[in-house]
């Protein structure tokens, strides 16, 4: 299959990297074929790119929300109507089912639908003067240039979910995908240029976090950083912000629960934990990665969450009937075979799964069939640090009570489900839960486009939220404006 060369995109042109390095990706369920080659940029490509969006900013910033939102629409259309194509690269690379990725696509059309659509509608407000002959309103403007930092594992819609209320509020923008799967990110750039975008207003460099990520966050010119990643990541970003007491949105990791009640279906409940468990590979934030059960149904529970596993199918994610691509690469591969083998050492059995797989044309990718443990506790590793795998720990408890104080135990929030009849409980779970996002008889994964997304804790600088209408909170400012017509 033919190799795509990608640039970056800087003021409208497509680059090669000052350094003229550059670098490949590989198919993560065949690890044979190459997808595409990138230019390895670091700081002189970011600093360029920076500067492109603050010339462009001026002219942009004072272009109305509505004009703007009629280019987010365009963008919309055009997402739609290479959707397939989309897809296909995006399960290439970063190797997710055609299934999944058809809807990250969809959900990426969604969103600029949605931000398009809510063009007509910013603005500040007229607030009641105490003197006659005087108007109070305000004003919300953009902040200037922001820098977006994005994950591997949602390569479109996170790049998405950030980049259209950033725009729509009138910044210039400058994203770095991540290393692994950055070609949708540039694709999606193509499409905002056909739809009218300026030249200078969307820029993407690709390259290493340390260098391209750092000159982002060092950069005076860069008025906010919104980041999705790992906390570590995340921390360091947040303090090279801080000095300069530059905007800072940082989305990061979760250790995700599911509680299980004595009273729960416990078919749904096993269906509910293998999707939000085993779908996309466990490679997602909101994945769940421990199951805290009450013990009265732990051994039923654990036996249907085990015929549940064992139905997966896995395989390379463009063929039919496949439920589970690979991990999107090697480190993540033996990351989650490590995970296990912790959890083994400290006396957590592991009932099925959790091996590589490598039968015929599996063996070229990073392939495993998802793992069930039981007899996890809470104080061991498995049940606190974040797998990003199909790794699903069962945890035994005595009754409600102890599984909101295990769910709560880790230092990370960002979502948290249940299943259960009850009412009462379900009530006092979401009062109580230390989670950003609560889910009732639900999966864990799965997020509303037009509702608030975010976590507590170690999850999240828990300040502004993303997604929703609330996401235009971070990406704008508020002017208070006192007028006296009364002289």
């Amino acid at each position: 299959m033919l190799v795509t060369t990608y640039k970056n995109f800087i003021n409208g042109e497509w680059l090669a990297a000052q350094s003229g390095r550059t670098y490949q990706t590989v198919n993560p369920a065949d690890t044979r074929e190459i997808v595409a080659e990138y230019p390895l940029s670091d700081q002189a490509d970011a600093r360029a790119a920076v500067e492109a969006a603050a010339l462009a900013y001026p002219a942009w910033a004072t272009t109305t929300p509505v004009a703007r939102g009629r280019i987010l629409s365009k963008a919309s259309q055009l997402i739609e109507s290479r959707k397939a194509e989309l897809a296909r690269l995006l399960t290439r690379e970063e190797g997710k089912t055609l299934i999944e990725s058809t809807g990250e696509v969809q959900r990426t059309a969604d969103i600029f639908r949605f931000f398009g659509g809510l063009s007509y509608q910013l603005g500040g407000q007229t607030i009641p003067h105490d003197l006659p002959g005087n108007l109070l309103y305000t004003r919300r403007e953009p902040l200037g240039v922001v820098a977006l930092v994005t994950p591997w594992n949602f390569p479109l819609a996170i790049p998405a979910w950030k980049l259209a209320p950033a725009l729509v509020s009138g910044n210039t923008v400058v994203l770095k995908p991540a290393s692994q799967a950055p070609a949708l990110t540039l694709e999606l750039a193509k499409l905002l240029t056909e739809a009218g975008l300026p030249n200078g207003v969307f820029n993407v460099v690709i390259g290493e976090g340390r260098a391209v990520g750092a000159e982002l966050a060092a950069h005076p010119s860069v008025a906010a950083v919104s980041f999705t990643g790992s906390y570590s990541v995340g921390q360091t970003i947040y303090q090279q912000l801080a000095p300069r007491m530059a905007r800072a949105q940082m989305e990061m990791g979760g250790k995700n629960p599911t509680i299980v009640l004595a009273d729960a279906d416990l078919d749904l409940a096993a269906r509910l934990v293998a999707i939000a468990g085993f779908g996309l590979t466990g490679q997602a934030c909101t994945a769940t990665s421990r199951v805290i059960v009450e013990r009265s149904v732990a051994e039923a529970f654990t036996q249907k969450l085990i015929a549940r596993a064992q139905a997966v199918t896995v395989g390379n994610g463009l063929q039919d009937g496949i439920t589970m691509g690979p991990a999107v690469n090697q480190a993540e591969l033996e990351g989650n075979f490590e995970h296990i083998a912790a959890a083994q050492r400290e006396g957590a059995k592991l009932l099925w799964g959790g091996q590589r797989l490598t039968d015929g044309e599996l063996a070229h990718g990073h392939f495993m069939s998802p793992a069930v443990l039981r007899s996890v506790t809470p104080e061991m590793r498995i049940a606190r640090e974040e797998v990003f795998g199909p790794v699903v720990g069962v945890i035994a408890v005595d009754d409600f009570e102890q599984a909101l104080a295990v769910a709560n135990g880790v230092e990370v929030g960002l979502s948290a489900s249940l299943v259960t009849r009850d009412l009462k409980k379900a009530m006092r779970y979401t009062e109580r839960i230390q989670a950003g996002v609560v889910k009732v008889n639900q999966i864990s994964t799965g997020l509303a486009l037009q509702a608030p997304f975010g976590g507590v804790k170690k999850s999240s600088t828990d300040s502004f939220k993303e997604q929703g209408p609330g996401a235009i909170e971070f990406y704008t400012r508020l002017k208070t404006v006192y007028l006296d017509y009364s002289a």
